[in-house]
């Protein structure tokens, strides 16, 4: 095995093989125990296995640790890993943390930490890269970085005092929202909010999405009524819709009090419908435009980074006005059919003549039998006067139809197993909301 020092804040993310080459996961951090008087000794890794699961490999089943790739001997025990006592993360729990220097010289935070083997499956911490407090005034001065070994430091301990999540947080910034959600699940509880707090809006709204909506209201809880309002602003409608419905109806009016108005009147108009149907599943932000725009337009329009494939995969067409409750809906122009056509081409000609809307109370049921035998990623939703008011997208319809703790629960059911929500979400928060003076019913009659 290589003895080759190596930096643990740089092995996140590296691939995991076995002996024959195949990929067995991904790197998510190490796992230590403290001893009386030497450093702490690895005991071992911390890896994503297909599925996001996170399961613990024994370093004495590590062959080979470089900076770009891990071999094992490819015997892993694949059970969700669960932390023991005295066990701790060295990139989740360690990195952030202040130390102070034994001789006197003042206190740095730990940017990275240094493991070195010592012998055949023997390795442990053996350096400490951590920064000193800058001495500048200035927004950009930072403060000067000190390699120290573990004896030289102590780690200094306040009572009551957070532990900066600023680099995990840059150590993890590579990660998919679904991959960060599921890699905080698996944080002890007081680490996981911490590291919430600390990101931004928008990378906080993505990873909310992803998680259970027990976690959810869980984190949400820990937040100001302002913060929390300005994430909420950041989550898709139905996402944010779905997450108020969990909350008390005080705290969830109040939310959306503090929301931008234009969104709140998206989440509001969500609440209004019941789960299990097409209203309820929608997204009210697809790519809408008139029938006079061309090929070369909705082109450019999907071609945007922060637009979610399924909405991608197609642009509806209506009369105007272009926000939902939209004018009269024409139809639908499905991306491929855009790339048969030439750039000036009206969108208006190509319209998906074989596809009909559902209305906003058609069950989840029936929207799930038309994506699947259409093979349709997205479906456009309607109201009574034919006005478009969202889509529903297969991921929407995925969400709803597997079980509400799939994103935890490491079984495969043999059946897929439709959730019994008979509340709606207006149930779930209250009968009624006021809005801009009116009493609106979230409920449907």
């Amino acid at each position: 095995m290589s003895a080759t020092r190596v930096f643990v804040a740089r092995l996140a993310g590296c691939t995991v093989f076995d002996p024959a080459g195949d990929r067995l996961g991904k790197v998510r951090d190490v796992l230590v125990v403290y001893r009386k008087s030497d450093p702490p000794r690895v005991v071992g890794l911390i890896v994503e296995i297909p599925g996001r699961r996170h399961v613990f490999v024994s370093i004495g089943r590590v062959t080979s640790i470089s900076s770009g790739q891990i071999i094992t001997t490819g015997l892993i025990n694949v059970r969700r890993f669960e932390q023991r006592g005295g066990e701790v993360r060295v990139i989740a729990e360690m990195l952030g943390r202040t130390v102070v220097f034994a001789d006197g010289t003042g206190q740095a935070t730990v940017e990275d930490v240094a493991i070195e083997e010592h012998g055949p499956g023997e390795w442990a911490i053996v350096q400490l890269f951590v920064r000193r407090p800058k001495t500048s005034a200035s927004l950009f001065a930072k403060g000067a970085t000190v390699y120290a070994s573990w004896n030289d430091v102590r780690e200094k301990t306040a009572l009551g005092q957070p532990q900066s999540a600023e680099q995990l947080i840059a150590t993890y910034s590579e990660l998919k929202p679904a991959d960060l959600a599921s890699t905080l699940l698996d944080l002890p509880q007081a680490r996981m909010l911490e590291v919430a707090e600390e990101l931004s809006d928008d990378r906080l709204a993505d990873v909310l999405e992803e998680m259970p909506e027990s976690e959810q209201v869980e984190i949400l809880a820990q937040l100001d009524d302002d913060r929390a309002a300005d994430v909420l602003d950041q989550m898709q409608p139905d996402d944010a819709a779905d997450l108020i419905a969990q909350l008390s109806e005080e705290r969830g009016e109040h939310l959306l009090e503090l929301m931008q108005p234009e969104e709140a009147d998206d989440v509001r108009m969500l609440l209004a419908y019941a789960p299990d149907t097409a209203g309820g599943l929608m997204t009210t932000e697809p790519i809408i435009v008139s029938a006079d725009a061309t090929v070369a337009e909705g082109l450019a329009l999907i071609r945007r980074h922060e637009l979610a494939p399924a909405l991608g995969a197609a642009i509806c067409v209506t009369l105007p006005p272009y926000e939902p409750p939209t004018g009269r809906f024409l139809g639908v122009v499905h991306f491929q059919r855009m790339l048969r056509y030439p750039p000036h081409e009206r969108l208006g000609t190509i319209l998906d003549q074989g596809l009909e809307p559902v209305t906003a109370d058609t069950s989840a049921a029936v929207v799930s039998r038309i994506l699947a035998s259409y093979n349709l990623v997205s479906v456009p939703v309607v109201d009574d006067n034919h006005r478009l008011v969202g889509v529903v997208t297969i991921d929407d319809v995925l969400d709803y139809l597997l079980p509400d703790d799939w994103r935890s629960n490491d079984s495969d059911p043999d059946t897929p197993r439709v959730p019994d929500r008979t509340l709606s979400r207006a149930q779930a928060i209250a009968p009624r909301l006021t809005t801009r003076g009116r009493r609106t019913s979230y409920g449907r009659s």
